[in-house]
């Protein structure tokens, strides 16, 4: 796919706005970026969730090839926010009783707890892609969150330190990633929003996490940070703070 690309391929980050009778929107739009599940988003009882996220996630499709996309996304339509879809699906976390932390804009939320050794037991986004490829003949890319935001997004009751658990985050990321690429993406993202929020512990640790992650990958990667929602994040520095690390 990716051969016939131009010079300068043109691609959303990931995420494109779910309609508002799959996911309450007005809801949504009141609160933070779900760390941990929010079932109570979505508008569609659980019998019929499925197929009404599918027939999102075409309709995310069809509209990105008519604006002429080169490389195109699922909309991560299936998510209640970029990370939390792939964080709360690990082994080692309580999904019962949460944890806290600080959001990058300073606010307490709640996240995933970490209580044992973070592992991915399973492929979380395989189904994801494999739809995506059927649905689309043009270059496909998936996003997946990166372990050094991971690592900032949840409570840690586990591991000695914050880089030990960002990087078993990257073991997991690392298997995910090699599995999106065997079955079909031609392009895998890693969104690391928090490095450039907080660019001092990732100059501890965030490339080692970042480069485990990608260890041993053969196919063509990309990370994304930015400043956040600009909704919610309303003081931002005049650069990216980790850029030139990355």
């Amino acid at each position: 796919m990716s051969a016939s690309l131009p010079l300068f391929p043109c691609t959303i980050v990931g995420s494109y706005p779910q309609p508002d009778w799959l996911i309450d929107r007005d809801k949504l739009s009141k609160q933070f970026p779900p760390r941990t599940r929010a079932l109570e988003l979505w508008r569609i009882a659980e019998p019929w969730l499925e197929e009404a996220q599918n027939d999102a996630t075409r309709i995310a499709i069809q509209d990105q090839e008519r604006a002429g996309l080169d490389i195109v996304t699922d909309g991560e339509i299936r998510r209640e926010s970029y990370s939390n879809h792939f964080a709360t699906a690990l082994d080692g976390i309580d999904l019962d009783n949460p944890g806290q932390a600080k959001d990058r804009s300073g606010e307490t939320v709640y996240v995933p707890r970490i209580v044992g050794p973070i592992r991915r037991r399973h492929p979380v986004g395989i189904e994801d892609v494999r739809f995506l490829r059927a649905n689309t003949d043009r270059a496909i890319k998936m996003t997946v969150p990166g372990p050094f935001t991971m690592a900032q997004q949840a409570q840690n009751d586990h591991y000695a330190s914050e880089r030990e658990a960002a990087l078993d985050y990257a073991a997991a990321v690392n298997e995910e990633i090699m599995d999106l690429f065997a079955a079909g993406a031609d392009y895998v993202q890693l969104d690391e929003p928090y490095m450039q929020a907080r660019p001092e512990k990732a100059n501890e640790y965030g490339i080692e996490a970042l480069n485990r992650a990608l260890e041993g990958v053969a196919g063509k990667t990309c990370v994304h940070i930015c400043f956040g929602y600009a909704a919610l994040i309303h003081e931002r520095p005049a650069g990216y703070s980790f850029l030139p690390q990355l």
